[in-house]
């Protein structure tokens, strides 16, 4: 079956799933074969039999398999979304599966910490330079007064700088430094030591080659092993991965490592609900053992370590971002069609497109904590 708009989609076919589905969507603003950008048009008689079963893992993949195209899935996502159509798009045994494997079993295990780096971040840096901008930034941008995604990403690393307050000289630790973004920028703009850590290979060896000649060290580790103390640390887009029974652990584990007056800020994706949940789509293809920490997760984890001084959410912002990062990959997917196939670019449009959906429906946040050790300490966060 293709996928290719100029082809006319199939008939839909008279079916009890087909049916079902349409109940669904009745009043979202979403309809098939309809001529909207949000509607999807249908090529494969199966589609509804597939989605019905499968829920959200059968939607993205048929999408992958060319069963369906939509020209714009980020506002189809945003409207299934505000319709009430994202808990009702899992299936009973979807949830039950993840809830017994995380009851029964650290899903974010040591023994595991490294799979959503071998399975995701290690897919290729020729991939994500072509998506990202130059900072190499993979997370929410801050667009307040950023006009392009590179003006977002250098303004988000400086506002973590103002809020951790650095001077020169400072030891700070980045946990999950990804491609070094923001070792490279502390370091180079505010004169401070930086130790990196990050459980994807190709994600250490472009950092080391970005942080050259700076007082930069990049290390393949598991925050868990993590020794020394530090006047700063910072957390981007990493604490997805470390999983709701790893949480007292974790900041266990900051409150060890950071000195009696130092400030820890915290950037992560938020969930709105504290039920522990996985979109099974996500959790099979992009990031594996990953859960959204909610703001009673972050807080009651968070309190017997250390004091929160500040909460910030900008979410929308990762809307955008999103957004930014899809026009990259159509932009220059050309470049490397030849090293990745058809079905990996369009997990790839899906993923960020229904991601950009989620976050303009509120479904999703992006906060960043600020925290101290000293309970007298001032603290005024920056904006």
């Amino acid at each position: 079956m293709t996928s290719d708009p100029r082809i006319r989609p199939t008939a839909l076919p008279d079916t009890r799933a087909r049916r079902v589905i349409e109940q669904l969507l009745d009043g979202s603003g979403v309809t098939l074969n309809g001529d909207a950008p949000q509607d999807l048009r249908i090529y494969h008689p199966d589609f509804f039999s597939r989605v019905l079963h499968q829920g959200t893992l059968g939607l993205g993949e048929a999408y992958m398999d060319g069963w369906w195209e939509c020209e714009r899935i980020d506002e189809m996502a945003y409207r299934l979304l505000r319709h009430g159509l994202g808990d009702r798009a899992h299936t009973p045994s979807e949830r039950l599966m993840y809830r017994l494997q995380s009851g029964f079993f650290n899903l974010q295990s040591k023994a595991r910490a490294y799979i959503v780096g071998e399975a995701h971040y290690d897919l290729g840096n020729d991939l994500f330079e072509r998506m990202l901008d130059p900072t190499m930034c993979y997370s929410c941008g801050y667009w307040k007064a950023a006009d392009s995604l590179y003006e977002a990403q250098r303004a988000k690393l400086e506002l973590a700088c103002r809020k951790l307050e650095l001077a020169p000289g400072m030891r700070v630790l980045d946990i999950g430094c990804g491609w070094g973004s923001f070792a490279e920028h502390a370091a180079r703009h505010h004169g401070v030591e930086v130790t990196g850590i990050t459980i994807s290979r190709e994600q250490a060896s472009l950092a080391e080659e970005r942080c050259s000649g700076l007082p930069v060290c990049i290390e393949l580790m598991d925050y868990r092993d993590l020794t020394g103390r530090f006047d700063r640390i910072v957390s981007i887009g990493m604490f997805e991965h470390v999983g709701h029974r790893n949480y007292p652990t974790y900041f266990a584990t900051v409150e060890r490592l950071l000195e009696a007056e130092g400030l820890f800020l915290l950037h992560t994706i938020g969930s709105n609900h504290s039920e522990i949940s996985a979109d099974p789509w996500v959790n099979r293809y992009i990031f594996p053992n990953g859960v959204l920490p909610s703001a009673m997760h972050i807080a009651s984890a968070s309190e017997p370590h250390l004091l929160m001084e500040d909460w910030q959410n900008f979410g929308p912002d990762y809307d955008r971002t999103l957004m930014a990062w899809l026009a990259n990959v159509d932009d220059h997917w050309h470049e490397i069609a030849d090293r990745y196939n058809e079905r990996t670019r369009r997990m790839f449009r899906y993923y960020l497109a229904v991601c950009a959906g989620a976050f303009r429906a509120r479904h999703l946040q992006l906060w960043q904590i600020a925290f101290t050790r000293d309970r007298m300490a001032r603290y005024d966060a920056p904006r």
